[in-house]
């Protein structure tokens, strides 16, 4: 019997539990348990991916969890909590290819034995094992050499934004960085806040993968604004993978992204005066002239497509636009606390929750706002530079 689970697993560690910080700037608040009590209490998810388990620091965390009997190993892969949500245990590395671009990849491992090894040996290469996202110092293909001997799914993390990442800085194609055998290896795509399925299926070679989406999140309130719906015989490490690589019918069935637009890098920037571009590529700001711009992800892909439309392979996910609470005209701290007072979590004010529910809480503004969030027809100021996109409503 397969059960759907809520599931996001791109969630840093800001903060060990002894105060030191794992990954600089975040949120005090994201430590291990914080995460945790958040993914259940608050946002309602099933699975989450940590993706600083490499540090020591977040290792002795969890080790103190299993010892304590909150997290308990289950016997493929990952750790349960309080008997509902699956941790799973992962790692954000940097990668340099030759061309000088620096990539994220997610590397995610089953137990905390293989990651404390993982951990060890990728010590070699990175000089402060202890903090998040560190440079390895390697090209992408030795990482996925070194990852694919423990036990490991690989993950390039948000593939197209103009920062560190594949598509991004570094290759027009996997294939001019990668072997078959390399590409092989790769388990899914994230596809990063300001990128969703129709675009990315514009790119031939990445036919053949999953897409997820993932929060990426720096701060407690971030966790689940992107995420997705696994479709899964039982909650555990070896049916994720199973579901990436869509077998034994274990597969994801549906992403819940930002509507690309709201993403900070979904278009063209310039650093000088703020102009965000419209349709077109363009090198210079038609505003002041400046070249100093940031390319948006929209135009990325528009540069290294090869389809004009979509090309969906029949595996492909429905990719569902969701505006988190936060992106709300209206939603506050007083509002979101009223909202999960009377709803439990976010998942179910953003899914289940009625029009007259809503606006017995909230109001009926604010409920109509939800609402044209839920069905797509917000009307949205598209992000660039690394300034997020704003719902403006009908």
């Amino acid at each position: 019997m397969l059960n759907q689970y809520f599931t996001d697993l791109h969630i840093h560690v800001g903060m060990s539990e002894s105060g030191k910080w794992i990954k600089i700037p975040t949120s005090r608040h994201l430590t291990v348990c914080g995460i945790l009590e958040e993914a259940v209490e608050q946002k309602g998810m099933n699975i989450v991916g940590i993706v600083d388990a490499l540090s020591p620091l977040v290792l002795a965390d969890i080790e103190a969890l299993i010892e304590k009997e909150l997290l308990a190993p289950v016997s493929s892969g990952g750790y349960m909590y309080r008997e509902s949500t699956l941790l799973i245990l992962g790692a954000e590395i940097e990668t340099r290819e030759a061309n000088g671009g620096l990539a994220h990849t997610l590397v995610f491992i089953p137990d905390i034995q293989t990651m404390s090894s993982f951990s060890t040996y990728m010590s070699r290469y990175i000089r402060n094992i202890n903090l998040s996202s560190q440079n390895a110092h390697m090209p992408l293909k030795q990482l996925i050499q070194i990852a694919g001997s423990f036990d490991s799914l690989i993950i390039p993390a948000h593939v197209f934004t103009p920062h560190k990442s594949l598509y991004g800085v570094c290759c027009e194609r996997f294939s001019h960085i990668l072997s078959d055998k390399e590409m092989y290896k790769i388990a899914a795509i994230e596809l990063g806040l300001s990128a969703d399925s129709n675009m990315a299926d514009r790119v031939g070679e990445l036919a053949e993968y999953t897409f997820i989406a993932n929060s990426d999140a720096h701060s407690l309130d971030k966790i689940a604004r992107e995420y997705n719906i696994f479709s899964m015989s039982e909650l555990s490490f070896g049916a994720i993978a199973k579901a990436l690589s869509r077998t034994e019918q274990n597969q994801v069935i549906a992403n819940y992204g930002l509507d690309p637009r709201l993403g900070k890098y979904h278009r063209t920037f310039c650093q000088k005066c703020g102009f965000t571009a419209g349709d077109g590529l363009i090198y210079t700001c038609p505003q002041c002239g400046s070249s100093v711009l940031t390319k948006g992800v929209l135009e990325r892909i528009n540069e290294i497509a090869d389809y004009i439309e979509p090309h969906h392979p029949v595996h492909r996910s429905q990719y569902f636009y969701q505006i988190p609470l936060e992106f709300i005209p209206g939603v506050g701290k007083k509002v979101m606390v009223k909202l999960l007072r009377e709803f439990d979590t976010e998942m179910n004010i953003l899914h289940y929750a009625t029009y007259e529910a809503l606006a017995g809480v909230a109001g009926s503004k604010i409920a109509g706002l939800i609402m044209e969030a839920r069905s797509g027809n917000a009307i949205i100021s598209a992000g660039g530079g690394g300034i997020y996109g704003r719902m403006i409503g009908t």
